[in-house]
């Protein structure tokens, strides 16, 4: 029979440049992990075009995340294109305690900050567009933005990209299902990892009897 996780959740960070399809994967997570929970961020940006307050962000403003800045109640934050964006420590740390795999969706600002906080008992993984052209036809595919803030977030991009080697995983976003099987299969593994898997080694040695 085989060993069932029963500790903490685990903390999967995904970063990835403007572009990449990152919502699109983290959203197919969330869809075939009935354990996984999205992490639902804090924002001063304004609503896009259906998204709903406490369900895609916590929509609020300048002054309100500044305060909460200030009182430390964020795991990470950061400035991103003139909007804050950050992540309630304690919302993450109740799930995981009850076991829940909390998954957030950030930029490599916020990763880096998990990073520090957290160190190998987060997971970061950084996902890669199959190609630059395809990144910048997906960006320019949205039309919901300017020509001069797609120039912005490519330049951003340049910045980001290369930092990869600092995560933990490196994940090519080419094919939907592919990208979902591999962080899943890594996910798996890091579940069954020695350091995670601690507690239940010890129940098990107190099973031993002691030699005659």
């Amino acid at each position: 029979m085989s060993t069932q996780y029963k500790g903490e959740g685990l903390l999967l960070v995904i970063a990835a440049s403007s572009g990449t399809g990152k919502s699109t994967v983290c959203q197919e997570l969330l869809t075939q992990s009935s354990r996984c929970q999205l992490s639902v961020s804090y924002t001063t940006r304004p609503p896009r075009n259906n998204e709903k307050d406490g369900e895609h962000y916590h929509f609020v403003s300048k002054e309100t995340f500044e305060g909460m800045i200030e009182r430390q109640e964020f795991l990470e934050w950061a400035k991103v294109h003139d909007n804050y964006y950050g992540t309630s420590r304690l919302a993450t740390e109740q799930a995981m305690a009850q076991g829940r795999d909390i998954l957030l969706d950030i930029d490599v600002q916020g990763a880096r900050q998990i990073r520090e906080l957290h160190g190998k008992n987060s997971i970061l993984i950084f996902l890669l567009p199959p190609s630059w052209d395809v990144m910048v036809q997906r960006l320019r595919g949205r039309g919901t933005e300017s020509e001069e803030r797609i120039q912005r977030r490519l330049k951003t991009a340049r910045e980001e990209i290369p930092t990869a080697t600092d995560f933990d995983y490196i994940v090519e976003n080419d094919d939907l299902t592919e990208t979902v099987k591999t962080i899943q299969a890594i996910c798996r593994s890091e579940r069954h990892s020695a350091s995670r898997m601690g507690s239940q080694l010890q129940s098990f040695l107190t099973q031993i009897p002691p030699l005659s």
